[in-house]
């Protein structure tokens, strides 16, 4: 059985207290970060809620709430990692990922954002997908006020 499970995800720049901006786990150097409680990271939040949309289990909300406001915990990582253990019996296959940003360019990092991905969810680099468009200006993501990232997980059932 195959189960395909989507997820979304979007975040402004934080312009006002410096911050990394990580996506897909890893650090774009010399860029503003997203707001949030966490590290903002929308390409695992995306891939995270994909994730959740396979379990019925959502991770982002009150669980990474809980996890980052009581325990601390603001890597999106971590967030990511919680999700995947809630798959039981299915074993993911395939994640493919759109991001809509007008900056940074993306292009010199995709490969670097493809590794860190595929290592988190234990897939080869040619099993991840990275898609990036600058929007045209016809959002605000197009604007350069933020990031949007639109996942898809595949994931088959295992023989557990």
């Amino acid at each position: 059985m195959i189960k395909t499970g989507i997820g979304h995800d979007t975040h402004r720049f934080q312009l006002e207290v410096p911050k990394n901006l990580v996506l897909g786990g890893f650090t774009i150097p010399d860029c503003f970060g997203l707001q949030g409680n966490s590290d903002g990271d929308v390409v695992l939040h995306a891939l995270t809620n994909a994730l959740s949309s396979i379990t019925g289990v959502n991770i982002l909300g009150a669980v990474a709430d809980e996890m980052c406001m009581k325990k601390g915990i603001k890597d999106s990582k971590k967030y990511l990692k919680k999700a995947l253990g809630c798959l039981k019996e299915y074993a993911v296959v395939h994640v493919s990922i759109s991001i809509e940003a007008k900056i940074p360019k993306l292009a010199p990092h995709i490969d670097a954002m493809k590794e860190s991905i595929a290592s988190l969810f234990s897939l080869t680099p040619s099993d991840v997908g990275i898609t990036a468009t600058s929007g045209e200006r016809l959002t605000a993501y197009g604007r350069g006020e933020g990031i949007m990232a639109i996942a898809v997980v595949t994931a088959i059932k295992t023989e557990k």
